[in-house]
């Protein structure tokens, strides 16, 4: 009796979610997301001078400018920590969103050569702005500690904020990759929508400079939420309210996933676009 052999048939119309099937696949290639963090980190690093220790200076010198020119306007104690604790929270926003398009954009020629989930150029981003943003906060402490700024237990929480900032970058970033796919003029306009949304955001100015009417519309900007967030813990000391944690959370949640869904939906595209 002659054995039938059995050839494996492809079924699309059996095929599980993409957005389940990118998530199963970046878990296999999580080596290949550590690779890349490295070979990032590395790269930023090589032939460099000051090295780390770069991370670490840029965001304190941009602080002491901007506590120079701003922090007689405001009149707030300790800008200057206000300030560094602002910037850190939107730089780490800012390069790591970016990132997101130039790593796709990079890994156009590997993706037509091999399988590799979409999904590892944008977290590989992620994870080398959260080592950035993990050393970004020297400076900070050390500038607390300068102002005689106390560190309460509620530090401990830091974690929590630096989650939700990671969560709703990685959502917007995938976001503006899949558009910048599709249209390439959207990574030159992402640049602009940056600026303004940084002026938008409570970074360099105070809550309490703003009018009642503005700070209602401020609202409205997630990153108002994110940043004093980040801000309640390290630089105010206190315990966030359950209010702030829900509002930030379900933002950086919400994001993350209306990301994940749009990116991985049209992922298959990818190859013969960029």
């Amino acid at each position: 009796m002659n054995k039938i052999s059995t050839v494996p048939i492809y079924d699309s119309a059996q095929r599980v979610s993409p957005a389940l099937e990118e998530f199963k696949a970046l878990f296999q290639y999580n080596n290949l997301v550590m690779q890349m963090v490295r070979r990032d980190i590395l790269t930023r690093y090589k032939r460099s001078i000051l090295g780390v220790a770069w991370t670490m200076l840029n965001p304190l010198g941009t602080t002491l400018v901007l506590a120079f020119v701003f922090s007689s306007v405001f009149g707030t104690e300790n800008y200057a920590a206000y300030v560094l604790s602002g910037l850190i929270s939107w730089t780490f926003f800012a390069q790591t969103t970016n990132a997101c398009i130039v790593n796709l954009v990079w890994g156009g020629s590997l993706l037509r050569r091999i399988y590799v989930p979409r999904t590892v150029f944008a977290v590989s981003s992620i994870g080398t702005g959260l080592v950035n943003f993990i050393l970004s906060l020297v400076p900070l402490l050390l500038v607390i500690l300068v102002f005689g700024i106390p560190l309460t237990l509620n530090a401990l929480l830091l974690p929590i904020p630096m989650l939700f900032l990671a969560m709703f970058a990685l959502g917007v970033g995938l976001i503006v990759s899949n558009l910048a796919i599709f249209f390439a003029d959207v990574a030159e306009m992402y640049a602009i929508v940056l600026t303004a949304w940084m002026y938008l955001s409570p970074v360099i100015y105070t809550i309490e400079a703003l009018p009642p009417q503005y700070l209602q519309l401020l609202k409205l900007n997630p990153m108002y939420h994110l940043i004093n967030l980040f801000r309640a813990v390290i630089y105010e000391g206190r315990l966030p309210t359950l209010q702030e944690f829900l509002i930030s959370g379900g933002i950086a949640l919400t994001t993350l996933l209306i990301g994940w869904l749009v990116f991985t939906r049209n992922s298959d595209e990818f190859a013969y676009r960029v």
